[in-house]
């Protein structure tokens, strides 16, 4: 009666019950990390004083920042790879290609656990694996031999019924999945993909799917280890690293829906949010300024070749920008060898090296008041770089069409041959170096010291440094971006630009105030994994956060940085509460769920609550989670 899920959780399982909702720590045996959160996860690797990584395999990746605009950017990637070097971690270099997309190719197996600090690490899933987004240092103790600690999360069933019809594809269904479940339908689960729909789709189509899984708020995403699996393995040269996975045929699930492959259309997720669902047909003929195709959750070798053979013969519309990136140099590669390359640039796209690109804000922003279609997973507000930008989320055909068109349109309308799976991909590993243990590290001038918070105090009395709304995203929090990200290894200076979108006197209220308050609605924290949105407002004396309720991973990444996150018992309190109100919490005693807090500007009082765990709490009183693992060490 057991779930795929279970299985493998059962079979990792280190300590607690696989009862949902309970507390669980499961053994990781893969890691990955990316340029822009693996500075800080190598800096924390560093502090905890091993020789070398514990897991079946760590890959250290670059791919987010690899403008090298200065040298903070080209001093970043040789630490990563001179630190990756001692340790024992693979290192991925510059231009070899997106993380989750080469993972998938080279080092992702069924069955396996993978934990990446990068959200959209269960693109793994597609292959059969439990594939996690966490917190650098969360990633960095799984490294370092340690467990992972979550809550045991509950398990829906996605039933796909029926086969995909001519111009509809993988993004399409998991943007129908984010219409019916929403960016938090999947906080605290894991969307487990059955029926006789998933045969039909490939290991690319899948992790399309589970990619874009991390826009729910899902812990994971997951299908079956099956026949499409193996196919894929062996094309990659891996057909070893194969088992054979898949829920019981009784197994019970906590929530079932089910999908109609064959009645699903194109769909697009409109301004400013994931789940904010129409169909292709209800905004059909809408004028385009900027197509962008790419990204970890389309640039697959198959995908980019379906677009190769839409804009065969055709020239991208005179008032388009259309710019593409590549998932790997092994896509690269393979569009080279067999022609579509040529089909691709004759149409007069604009063609960027295998990386993350727009998606993450490096460049290609859109013009003021643009209309941008991108095959990306996140369209929130202002992370393409244009403020006044609208940025819709499609499929690559749909994307592909409008190209041409000039204006959103119907790809089922359009004339062409899906890609299809090669029989063989290309396989080119120079550019994953191998470790040979040598300790020389190399460390540029903007590499600063993981900064270290302080135990929780018995009494905080601190004013309110900013009240926001609900869905605030990690890109509000801890902006991206070609002006950001060279700052990732120096939280003093990055954090001059915490909430600099939505309140730009953040960062000098916080040093003049010394420390404070957050205080938010539903769903803080959501989208990136990015630990910056934690370690920058602690580095600003952010104690405490109230909230409805948070995203899963930067909660993590809160408690980890030694920010208390606590949850509003009643909503209407949110009203009563201003900026630089002065809140006032005596005698913390986190072994009770229950806090009063003073409002001492209004002469008022409110009770929060927390869910914390013991191993929560116990990272809270020491200050973070690095400080409770040195008290351990010593």
């Amino acid at each position: 009666m057991s779930t795929l899920t279970y299985k493998i959780l059962k079979n990792h399982l280190v300590e607690g019950e696989l009862k949902a909702g309970s507390p669980i720590s499961i053994r990781i045996d893969q890691t990955l990390t990316q340029d822009a959160t693996g500075t800080m996860a190598y800096l924390q690797l560093e502090a905890l004083g091993i020789d070398k990584v514990k897991t079946e395999v760590s890959v250290s990746y670059v791919d987010h920042n690899t403008l090298q605009s200065g040298f903070e950017n080209a001093d970043d990637h040789r630490y990563l790879q001179t630190v990756a070097d001692k340790y024992g971690v693979i290192f991925s270099k510059c231009g070899n290609g997106i993380c989750h997309q080469v993972h998938l190719e080279r080092f992702a197996k069924p069955g396996k656990t993978l934990l990446g600090s990068d959200s959209h690490t269960p693109t793994a899933g597609g292959m059969g694996a439990i594939a996690i987004g966490a917190g650098g240092l969360d990633v960095a103790c799984a490294m370092a031999g340690r467990a992972f600690h979550l809550v045991c999360p509950k398990v829906i069933k996605m039933e796909l019924k029926g086969e995909l019809q001519h111009g509809v594809s993988a993004k399409d269904i998991i943007l129908k999945v984010l219409e019916i479940l929403s960016v938090k339908g999947g906080v605290g689960k894991v969307v487990e993909y059955t029926g006789e729909g998933v045969k039909s789709l490939s290991v690319p189509e899948r992790s399309t799917i589970t990619n874009m899984g991390a826009e729910l708020g899902a812990t994971t995403s997951v299908f079956p280890s099956d026949e499409r699996t193996l196919e894929f393995l062996t094309k990659q040269h891996r057909a070893e690293d194969f088992i054979e996975l898949k829920a019981d045929d009784d197994a019970v699930y906590d929530e079932e829906y089910v999908v109609d492959l064959n009645t699903l259309e194109p769909m697009v997720a409109c301004p400013h949010s994931p789940d904010n669902i129409k169909t292709v047909k209800e905004l059909e003929g809408l004028k385009v300024n900027q197509v962008a195709i790419g990204s970890c959750t389309n640039s697959s070798f198959t995908d980019l070749l379906t677009v190769s053979r839409i804009l065969k013969g055709h020239k991208v519309h005179k008032d388009v920008s259309l710019v593409m990136s590549f998932g790997s140099r092994q896509v690269l590669s393979m569009l080279s060898k067999c022609g579509a390359l040529a089909d691709i640039i004759d149409s007069g796209a604009r063609l960027i090296e295998a990386t993350c690109g727009p998606c993450i804000g490096m460049g290609q922003s859109p013009c003021s008041d643009g209309i941008s279609l991108r095959t990306f997973n996140r369209n929130f507000y202002g992370r393409s770089g244009t403020m006044s930008a609208s940025i819709y989320l499609l499929s690559p055909e749909t994307a592909a069409v409008s190209a041409i068109k000039g204006v959103l349109s119907d790809p089922r309308d359009f004339d062409f041959v899906k890609g299809e799976i090669p029989d063989e991909y290309l396989i080119d590993d120079s550019m994953l170096i191998k470790p040979t243990y040598t300790d020389n590290v190399l460390r540029g001038p903007n590499i600063k010291p993981f900064p270290i918070n302080t135990p929780i105090e018995k009494e905080l009395d601190a004013k309110v440094m900013i009240k926001v709304e609900d869905n605030i995203t990690t890109d509000h929090i801890m902006p991206a971006g070609a002006k950001i990200l060279p700052y990732r290894s120096n939280i003093e200076k990055i954090s001059e630009f915490v909430f600099s979108q939505i309140d730009e006197g953040f960062a000098n209220r916080c040093k003049e105030h010394k420390k404070g308050f957050i205080i938010a609605k539903e769903n803080y924290g959501q989208g990136s994994s990015r630990e910056h949105a934690a370690l920058a407002p602690m580095h600003l004396g952010i104690k405490c956060v109230i909230a409805y309720s948070y995203a899963r991973i930067h909660r993590q990444n809160l408690i980890n940085s030694g920010i208390l996150p606590t949850l509003f018992i009643n909503h209407e309190d949110y009203d009563s509460i201003d900026l630089l109100d002065e809140l006032l919490i005596e005698d913390i005693d986190l072994s009770k769920s229950e806090l009063t807090v003073t409002n001492k500007t209004k002469g008022s009082s409110f009770v929060v609550k927390h869910d914390l765990t013991d191993e929560e709490i116990d990272i809270l009183k020491h200050g973070g989670l690095l400080n409770k693992i040195k008290s351990e060490l010593i």
